[in-house]
């Protein structure tokens, strides 16, 4: 069968197109910003993608179109699939069809940290010898692909609460039917298509319906949006994992400050202790929700534990692209405020009182609605330095968050004036952390390469 892939290099049908390449089909697939890493893996698996959407692709008709939840109505694309009646379908309503069925789904579900938490889970189970298969949000280290079908009946994926496609306004989570499901935290984001939290929350109780009662959710304690989601409704066991010193099944202490060493107890006896490369409080908080949903399919404490410390982490979360000269340049993946202030507060952590440059670039869709502007300012508390970008489409300025901003900021309108000041800037020794969703106009390695220079 050939399926084309509309929207193709976004992070999740990027992640499908692997599989449906893997399942015999052939696949191609179009998307409007082709970039790394999503397109070198692409590229590297043999799918032929093509840069924009005109209906010239489609021409010979592909057996069948996968619709992304990019996709709109008005796209060119998407009016030539209407207008000719190609048969089509939404991204999770395929992998429902064609790979869920009779697999044990271990989902991860949340604001934060889902992409992370999804990959120590599927790592921990590939160590534990379950060869698991997995749908990721993002390219994990320890595996080289951000999806893989697997060689047994578990699959982990990363279950995002956003809408399946423009003709199913669903959370794309709930054609996942998981037995295991992990709920890491709870905020109000996607202010595209979500009014408030408890439109989200909605959703997040859509998808507690239909876990089993033989089945388990894991959620975090001293999360009140999380509790009242679960008080609408919850049928299965709950375990629960808490990193505050609050009463829960799974628990962690840290023996370093920065989360890079810490001991693990299930409830209350010491399981061993995880020494990674990762830091920051939040990892902590994904590792223990990653080591009790592997301990519900049967993975031992010890083996999880050893998991963890061999864990390689992911692409674009604070994933270090190089050092020149005393000056590290890494990229991260967060654009929510939350995401922000707990990747800063992990380096500062670690680097103590080193110089720390953050470079962030506003793009999600809420950032661009403003829904996030009031807590910008405070978000950057860790940072010595902060350099704000104003992209083309931001419908607000910047400036008040700069001026309010608890770091020293600047604001910039070009991705070259970033480079040029983080050039001067810098001195060794010195962390500039990029934090965007998006390509943000390749500058990660354009300012490696400006740093190179001298």
């Amino acid at each position: 069968m050939h399926i084309h892939i509309l929207g193709i290099c976004g992070t999740f049908m990027g992640s499908l197109a692997i599989l449906a390449k893997a399942l015999g089909h052939r696949v191609t697939g179009s998307d409007q910003n082709v970039y790394p890493p999503m397109s070198t893996q692409l590229e590297s698996q043999g799918i032929e993608l093509i840069q924009g959407y005109d209906p010239s692709q489609l021409d010979p008709a592909p057996d069948l179109v996968v619709v992304g939840n990019a996709m709109s109505r008005g796209n060119p694309a998407v009016e030539y699939v209407l207008d000719k009646g190609l048969p089509y379908i939404s991204g999770p309503q395929w992998l429902s069809d064609h790979l869920l069925q009779d697999r044990w789904v271990l989902a991860v579900a949340g604001t934060h940290g889902k992409t992370t938490t999804a990959t120590m889970l599927a790592w921990i189970l590939e160590y534990a010898g379950m060869s698991p298969g997995f749908l990721i949000g993002g390219v994990p280290q320890n595996f080289s692909v951000s999806a893989r079908l697997g060689e047994t009946p578990f699959f982990v994926i990363e279950a995002d609460e956003y809408d399946t496609a423009f003709f199913d306004k669903r959370s794309k989570f709930v054609h996942y039917h998981p037995r295991t499901l992990v709920l890491n935290n709870l905020e109000y984001d996607h202010a595209d298509i979500f009014p408030d939290l408890a439109a989200i929350q909605r959703q997040f109780h859509h998808l507690m319906r239909i876990l089993p009662a033989s089945g388990q959710v894991i959620v975090p304690t001293g999360q009140p949006a999380l509790e009242q989601v679960l008080q609408m409704g919850c049928w299965s066991e709950q375990v629960t994992v808490d990193t505050q010193g609050q009463t829960a099944d799974w628990q962690s202490v840290l023996l370093q400050a920065d989360g890079s060493h810490f001991s693990v107890y299930y409830r209350g006896e010491l399981q061993g202790a995880v020494s990674w490369q990762c830091t920051g409080q939040h990892n902590v908080n994904n590792a223990l929700a990653a080591l009790a949903a592997a301990h519900h399919v049967g993975v031992t404490p010890e083996h999880g534990i050893a998991a963890l410390s061999a864990f390689a982490g992911v692409k674009r979360r604070m994933e270090l692209l190089g050092e020149i000269r005393g000056v590290q340049v890494y990229d991260d993946f967060a654009h929510h405020p939350t995401a922000i202030a707990t990747t800063l507060q992990g380096i500062r952590q670690r680097v103590a009182g080193e110089q720390v440059i953050a470079v962030i670039e506003p793009r999600s869709n809420t950032m661009r609605l403003g829904s996030h502007q009031a807590e910008l300012a405070a978000c950057v508390a860790d940072a010595d330095e902060v350099c704000w970008y104003q992209p083309e489409g931001l419908d607000w300025s910047l400036e008040q968050v700069v001026s309010a901003s608890r770091a020293p900021s600047r604001l910039f309108s070009s991705t070259q004036s970033i480079i040029e000041y983080v050039q001067a800037a810098a001195a060794d020794p010195c962390h500039i952390v990029i934090m965007s969703n998006g390509g943000f106009e390749g500058i990660h390695l354009r300012l490696l390469e400006a740093l190179k220079q001298g």
